[in-house]
């Protein structure tokens, strides 16, 4: 998006389905002079059709002509304002998917004076118009995205206001409360307090347990989101080429019983009950002068350190149980090393002993393993992958509730963590008997960073970094 518009009035229109060829495609016009050009390009089967008086939700049967040119037979929807998606005059042209009826509707249409619509640009009205705040905006982008059942439940609830009405809540007491300090200051030399400090300081402790819990909720939401990265770890020839096959049910991987065969990181998605998880097959943990390989096992630690959830993988078949800890030891101490201990205790480790196939007798030391909570599978038959998947979701699932709220978008968190900060600065003021004149500095930067989560305070440079973002049509 090149620039932003700075007002609604003219009209736009755009495709509001994929481009290329379908069975049905949907034209997009909003603005002013919506029905004014209906009047002059479509010709309905009712004789008696004005779209200056028709009922808005309403659907009407006829052409689209260009002069005597027939282009199409199409249904026309009426949306009047404020009752439409944007909030003004709209209507939407279902026409045949073919992409040259398409572009010769969009091109008769800008022939009568309107424009192309802009990414974002329907949405961006509905937010200038005051259908939804910014926050509700962004949601419509992650609907459009979603790709598994959890990413789309975290969008509808974002975009049915999810914490929105929360924090304008708090917002609006928290400026009664700045508005009344600063009319202290209108005051100073009579030395008087309009503002209850018990009142504040139990506001901003509210204030600071809902954030507090919203921007610990992004590590969640945002991998739901984008689905929960998993990382498939080992040492070479474990068989993790092969259990990645096999969850996804393709041959995805390169399997071969030299070591060192998976040299990069090879990733693909599935979704288990409705939640989206990303796999990833790495290269296998050990040291080698293979320049290549030693580049791959590198980006390794770089996929677990991204990871959510990791699955070590062993050879139940080869390895003593005193050899795993120590491996798992050695792993772990590494890992620590690279990336810090508050990271590494953030993730779940799920520890896999592959090729119980190859197993002739249960081994002595099968007793230790299961003690460690081991899952025994076999990758190559297929076999208890159904303890994987059960194992992926219990750690999901504990990681967070249900029906809590959860914030998905980084600009969110960036904003609370802001905002947060901003708090801690007013309480640590008051405690401290700071001029009052500088804790209404902090007041003012809480104020800004939390409004612009829900568009309350926002610059033209947020709204293109935002629905830049968005498909045209929407």
């Amino acid at each position: 998006m090149s620039r932003l518009f700075v007002t609604n009035d003219d009209t736009i229109c755009a495709l509001a389905t994929p481009p290329g060829s379908s069975a049905i495609a949907v034209i997009r016009v909003s603005g002013a002079d919506a029905f004014a050009v209906m009047k002059e390009i479509f010709f309905p089967r009712n004789k008696d059709f004005d779209p200056d008086k028709v009922p808005g939700h309403t659907i009407h049967f006829g052409m689209i002509k260009d002069g005597d040119d027939v282009l199409d037979e199409v249904l026309l929807s009426i949306f009047r304002k404020p009752h439409s998606y944007t909030g003004e005059d709209s209507i939407e042209i279902s026409c045949h998917g073919s992409p040259y009826i398409q572009e010769r509707i969009l091109h008769l249409l800008i022939r009568h004076g309107i424009r192309q619509a802009q990414r974002g640009e329907f949405t961006l009205r509905a937010f200038r118009n005051g259908k939804f705040d910014l926050s509700q905006a962004e949601a419509v982008a992650d609907l459009v995205a979603a790709n598994s059942s959890s990413s789309h439940q975290l969008a509808i609830s974002q975009m049915r206001g999810g914490y929105s009405e929360k924090i304008r809540e708090l917002r609006k007491k928290l400026i009664h409360f700045a508005s009344l300090i600063e009319l202290e200051l209108d005051f100073s030399e009579e030395d008087v307090e309009f503002a209850n400090r018990t009142e504040l300081d139990d506001l901003l402790r509210e204030m600071k347990a809902e954030i507090t819990r919203l921007i610990e909720s992004f590590a969640h939401g945002n991998v739901l989101k984008s689905g929960i990265p998993v990382a498939i770890i080992g040492k070479p020839n474990t068989g993790k080429s092969t259990l990645l096959n096999a969850i996804l049910n393709e041959e995805k991987a390169i399997v071969s019983d030299i070591p060192g065969t998976t040299r990069d990181a090879i990733e693909d998605t599935i979704v288990l009950e409705g939640i989206a998880f990303r796999f990833v097959d790495t290269a296998g943990l050990r040291y080698s002068e293979d320049r290549i390989e030693s580049m791959g096992i590198e980006r390794t630690f770089e996929k677990i350190r991204q990871s959510r959830i990791i699955l070590y993988l062993f050879d139940v078949s080869e390895n003593s149980c005193e050899t795993v800890l120590n491996d798992l030891d050695a792993f772990r101490n590494e890992m620590i090393e690279k990336i810090g201990l508050d990271e590494w205790e953030s993730k779940t480790l799920i520890i896999i002993g592959n090729k119980i196939d190859k197993l002739v007798e249960i081994p002595r030391h099968f007793r230790d393993f299961v003690e460690m909570k081991c899952l025994f599978v076999s990758a190559k038959r297929k076999e208890n992958l159904a303890m994987i998947s059960d194992s992926l979701l219990e750690a999901v699932k504990a990681d967070h509730p249900d029906d809590s709220i959860m914030v998905s978008n980084t600009r969110h968190y960036e904003a609370f963590t802001r905002t947060l900060a901003a708090l801690d600065r007013v309480m640590s003021g008051f405690a401290g008997n700071v001029p009052t004149d500088l804790i209404t500095i902090d007041l003012r930067d809480a104020l800004h960073n939390i409004g612009e989560v829900t568009g309350e305070v926002t610059t033209e440079e947020i709204l293109q970094n935002i629905f830049g973002s968005f498909c045209i049509g929407k």
